[in-house]
């Protein structure tokens, strides 16, 4: 794979952002014994595996199950998952044409709809991220307000806000980026 170069502008930038996962803020929560502090998590994100199993239903059907995904861990975030491909039901997505974003530490993402049901956003991959995150070529993560997503078996809640996708479920503590007046973080 060609390695993607960060234009000088975008490098500039990621520096920008004042937690970085150094030290928690005074206003995070604090965690209960076996729970993580997403003010623990660093700025930039990292990738770390997952064992747990990842699920995702649309009206109880499976479309998406890995004990091989993929967790996005980023300062203020809840998880995002993202499952390997071959996991995935592709056949009944569809990309979503004209639709796409740009994050600063993975690149351009592509968004999926169900076949049947076009107009409802359920997912995005990112088909050439940046070179760190080039592991991520071609997973797929989907939205927990669009679809029933799992981590084991607990029911993951979406991440406040109307951008952020993140998967909040018990084990993580806030606040979360999305909240009400978390538009500075």
């Amino acid at each position: 794979m060609m390695k993607k170069t960060i234009p000088n502008w975008l490098q500039k930038a990621r520096t920008h952002w004042q937690f970085k996962g150094e030290q928690r803020p005074d206003f995070a929560e604090t965690p209960n014994e076996g729970q993580r502090s997403v003010w623990d998590f660093p700025r930039p994100p990292v990738l770390e595996k997952t064992t747990k199993l990842i699920k995702v239903k649309y009206k109880g059907e499976l479309i998406a199950g890995s004990a091989e995904a993929m967790m996005l861990l980023e300062t203020a975030h809840p998880p995002t998952y993202y499952i390997p491909p071959q996991h995935v039901k592709q056949d009944i997505l569809v990309k979503i044409p004209g639709k796409s974003s740009f994050c600063e530490w993975k690149g351009a993402a592509t968004y999926w709809a169900l076949k049947d049901k076009p107009q409802l956003m359920v997912g995005w991959s990112y088909e050439k991220p940046y070179q760190e995150f080039s592991e991520l070529t071609a997973y797929y993560s989907f939205y927990p307000d669009a679809l029933d997503c799992y981590v084991d078996d607990e029911k993951a809640r979406r991440q406040p806000g109307c951008f952020y996708a993140g998967w909040i479920t018990d084990e993580f503590v806030g606040p979360f980026k999305g909240e009400p007046k978390t538009g500075h973080w």
